[in-house]
């Protein structure tokens, strides 16, 4: 990272900036390109690491993209956007988090586990939401264990820094 004063390695803190987030950028391998795709997440910590959760079909090119097992991953929360009149500059206030995973395709007890106590518990709409339970059959949950991560930062001026 060229801007070593963004940049955020207290792990308490990366975990604030990925709570705040609702998307998260996956990066797959295809070919020459990445093929990038926005997708809905949950996350947990397990023995200290990041875990982050994701469902979608068990079909298409997402779905073939994350059988090579790793990606990359961002997440990003804007601020805004900021004049400063004393240096004549312009900045977009941010934090993001960046990273690479690991993925591994849950099934059975696992998958429902996952379902149940990860990405539905996210939110306190769906904690107790009574859904179709027949649709896990035929959803594909990933596991994405974080190997690699980082935050980055630009915050307002006053605001308190993050480690």
């Amino acid at each position: 990272m060229r801007r070593k004063d963004r940049a955020v390695t207290d792990f308490g803190e990366i975990l604030k900036i990925v709570d705040e987030c609702e998307i998260m950028r996956l990066g797959l391998p295809d070919g020459e390109l990445p093929y990038i795709v926005p997708v809905n997440f949950a996350y947990r910590v397990a023995e200290g690491r990041l875990e982050l959760y994701i469902h979608g079909a068990m079909a298409g090119r997402k779905y073939e993209l994350m059988r090579r097992r790793r990606c990359s991953f961002e997440m990003d929360v804007p601020l805004r956007m900021e004049c400063i009149p004393a240096h004549g500059d312009v900045t977009m206030r941010y934090k993001s988090v960046m990273g690479i995973a690991d993925i591994a395709f849950l099934s059975g007890e696992e998958r429902q586990r996952a379902i149940d106590e990860v990405i539905m518990a996210r939110h306190p709409e769906t904690r107790s939401f009574a859904y179709d339970r027949r649709a896990v059959a035929v959803t594909a949950v990933a596991r994405l264990t974080v190997t690699d991560i980082i935050g980055k930062a630009n915050l307002p001026s006053g605001a308190p820094d993050l480690a």
